[in-house]
């Protein structure tokens, strides 16, 4: 077998073997197959697509590319829950101990935000003394003893895909669907979770820019799960604007926190409550989303669900006085109210310019070695069909940099205002069973 002639079949629009698919991952994977080799197969595989069976397979060899996490030691069934990244996004920070406060266990393993999008691992770091390296004795003993754990990944989970998407970034090729899938599945199987859910997000600060390649993408994500036999659901969520106030690491800590509290903003606790309930349905704690969310809410309420990230903050090494008192979170060199230059509606706040501004100001990374200001970002004072006055404050920005009345300016933009008052949508659109 030989990598040129499945990169001419690929290319020649047929679909290839199990064979083939694991005999290029096994050779991507040992250096056997060269780096331009494996860029002109993801080519091939952008202008043609693959089918079901070529991305199960494909998905399954990237899977054991490396290690594979075993979670039998874990009492209960295991759930996670993965977001293809958005602005503003710390649903797991508010998410994840709600769940656990409800008796579900939360094996999670997260990465890192690159580019607009921010970094679950990023903002849990943001917290003093907190560690998102455990070995896995400690990870698994942790996730028994407090019902949570949300963690770095190991550098011997699928090293395939590390290898394939370092590729793809650089060549072209990342806005296929079946190598995001694949990359995606590979990465969520090989953690061990026996359920999975998606959150799926599109829009202007999204991956998938529309509804339809988002559900698309979906589709074939859920499909992959249950053909490899894993509970696996999705929901698809609107990314236009960003999720709840605030975007920046430290910052978005302390919105999880008082969204823990009972104070959350509308869009981020109906995502939180969506997901939540189909997360205790996937784990068998409850029959319906409703009794979920009924759940969920008590968590709420009773201060269980804080009580939750605490414990998991502190078995993590981190500072839980920070989470007590949030005001022991530095604050940077500049804060930087921004005003409406108009009077009306806010029809729209562009997501992406909003998250590159932040990572700007800097709160994100552009390449991986970049380093993260963990004070900086931004935090809204408005939402998309609120009401504006002029010199009314649509915003606040935190930063450490000096020059940044560029950046102001881009900001402002992200905002459009018009005279008619708009009708405003949920965040979660569809739910993928």
């Amino acid at each position: 077998m030989r990598i040129v002639d499945i990169i001419i079949k690929k290319r020649d629009g047929h679909s290839l073997t199990d064979e083939e698919i694991r005999f290029f991952i096994n050779g991507l994977v040992n250096g056997e197959i060269s780096d331009y080799q494996a860029s002109a197969l993801a080519m091939a595989i952008y202008f043609v697509g693959m089918d079901k069976r070529e991305i199960a397979t494909l998905t399954n060899a990237m899977e054991h590319s490396g290690e594979v996490m075993d979670l039998s030691s874990i009492k209960g069934i295991k759930v996670d829950k993965h977001s293809t990244g958005g602005v503003g996004d710390k649903t797991s920070l508010v998410l994840g101990p709600m769940v656990a406060a409800c008796g579900a266990k939360v094996a999670k393993m997260s990465g890192r935000g690159l580019g607009h999008t921010g970094g679950t691992l990023d903002k849990l770091e943001s917290i003093p003394g907190l560690s998102i390296n455990l070995t896995d004795r400690e990870f698994l003993e942790q996730v028994n003893d407090i019902g949570i754990a949300i963690v770095g990944q190991t550098g011997e989970l699928v090293p395939a895909d590390k290898k394939l998407y370092a590729l793809r970034d650089v060549t072209g090729t990342v806005e296929s669907v079946p190598l995001i899938a694949s990359s995606v599945m590979s990465k969520k199987l090989a953690s061990g979770s026996d359920t999975i859910l998606l959150d799926v997000t599109f829009g202007e600060g999204a991956f998938m820019k529309n509804i339809d390649k988002a559900r698309e993408l979906a589709k074939v994500m859920v499909e992959i799960g249950k053909s490899l036999h894993r509970n696996t659901k999705a929901v698809l969520s609107d990314m236009n604007e960003p999720l709840g106030f605030a975007v920046g690491n430290a910052l978005e800590v302390k919105e999880a926190v008082n969204a823990l509290k009972g104070n959350g903003p509308k869009d981020l606790m109906e995502l939180c409550y969506t997901c939540g309930a189909i997360m205790l349905e996937q784990a068998e704690i409850v029959k319906t989303k409703e009794e979920g969310i009924k759940l969920l809410e008590e968590a709420i309420k009773s201060g269980r669900a804080f009580d939750k990230f605490v414990e998991m903050v502190k078995a993590q090494g981190g500072d839980a006085s920070y989470i007590y008192d949030l005001d022991k979170f530095p604050l940077p060199k500049h804060i930087v109210d921004i005003y409406s230059t108009k009077e009306g509606y806010i029809y729209s706040i562009n997501a992406l310019e909003i998250g590159e501004s932040s990572m700007k100001l800097g709160a994100g990374r552009a390449t991986m070695s970049d380093v993260i200001d963990m004070s900086s970002g931004i935090v809204l004072n408005k939402k998309v069909g609120d009401f504006v006055k002029i010199n009314e404050k649509l915003c606040t920005i935190y930063t450490n940099k000096e020059n940044f009345d560029e950046i102001i300016e881009e900001i402002k933009d992200a905002f459009k205002v018009g005279k008619d008052k708009i009708k405003t949508h949920p965040v979660v659109w569809e739910i993928i069973e």
